[in-house]
């Protein structure tokens, strides 16, 4: 079922949002070679508690969708690097110079939840990642600016697809973005590419979460052997960005963000 949030409930997610967008500029700050995935978890889990915020994703349990059966993520943000597309695990791994290292943070505050993703390039790196990083970036904002309401799901859809086929990007199919509220995926689903139905009318009081997925290759991805890393099958690099928004009379609302 689509819930629309009051007032009230959308400041709590405002909050939340705002904790997720405090995380991804602090680990952006602290990305560099030679850091461990697993040091940027513990700084941001550091933060979102301090905050007086939940992780999202810590404990999290899976669909199992993929024949694995559910298995709890054990960490506080996820960290993909180069060919993984999302879910990566934080841990030992040492980012070297030339990464392309998507983070993904989720906060929870009084219930309500906020998430959000950015990818970032460590030091050099090709044109090509160079254009990936930013293609995945307008998209994300060409779908939210089709967030009004009288829109339709769809046209969120269509503006995502537009920017990453005009690149001759892969779209990552599997996944998608959700709906937010009490829980962190919620309904509708909202695609990156066209699905042949413009789905549902956009509301005010509607909050989303919008994050497109593209890749160098051809958008195909599969699951690693731990049961949530999703890589593309041709490994060739992918990246991701996600903001939570709240549709409002005047048009889309990012909460993802550190007000000026």
């Amino acid at each position: 079922m689509i819930t629309r949030k009051s007032a009230a409930e959308i400041e709590k997610m405002r909050r939340a949002g705002r904790i997720v967008a405090e995380v991804l500029a602090l680990l952006e700050s602290e990305l560099r070679p030679g850091v461990t995935t697993g040091h940027l978890d513990a700084l941001a889990e550091r933060h979102i508690r301090a905050a007086g915020a939940i992780p999202s994703f810590l404990g999290y349990l899976g669909s199992g969708r993929y024949g694995k059966g559910p298995k709890a993520f054990p960490a506080s943000t996820c960290i993909s690097i180069d060919s993984e597309v999302v879910h990566g695990i934080p841990g030992e791994r040492v980012i070297r110079t030339g990464a392309l290292v998507s983070v993904d943070v989720g906060a929870i505050v009084d219930g309500w939840h906020g998430d959000g993703a950015r990818s970032f390039l460590v030091g050099e790196a090709s044109a090509e990642a160079r254009e990936l990083v930013e293609a995945t970036q307008l998209a994300m904002m060409a779908g939210i600016a089709a967030a009004r309401p009288g829109n339709r799901v769809g046209d969120i859809s269509a503006a995502v697809e537009d920017i990453g086929k005009a690149h001759g990007f892969g779209i990552v199919r599997p996944f998608v973005g959700h709906g937010i509220g009490t829980e962190m995926h919620q309904d509708p689903q909202v695609p990156n590419y066209r699905t042949g139905s413009r789905g549902p009318e956009l509301q005010p009081g509607m909050c989303l979460a919008i994050e497109p997925m593209f890749t160098l290759g051809d958008g195909d991805v599969y699951v690693e052997a731990d049961n949530w890393t999703v890589s593309t099958a041709d490994d060739t690099l992918a990246a991701h960005f996600e903001h939570t928004i709240a549709i409002t009379a005047q048009g889309p609302e990012i909460l993802t963000t550190i007000p000026s």
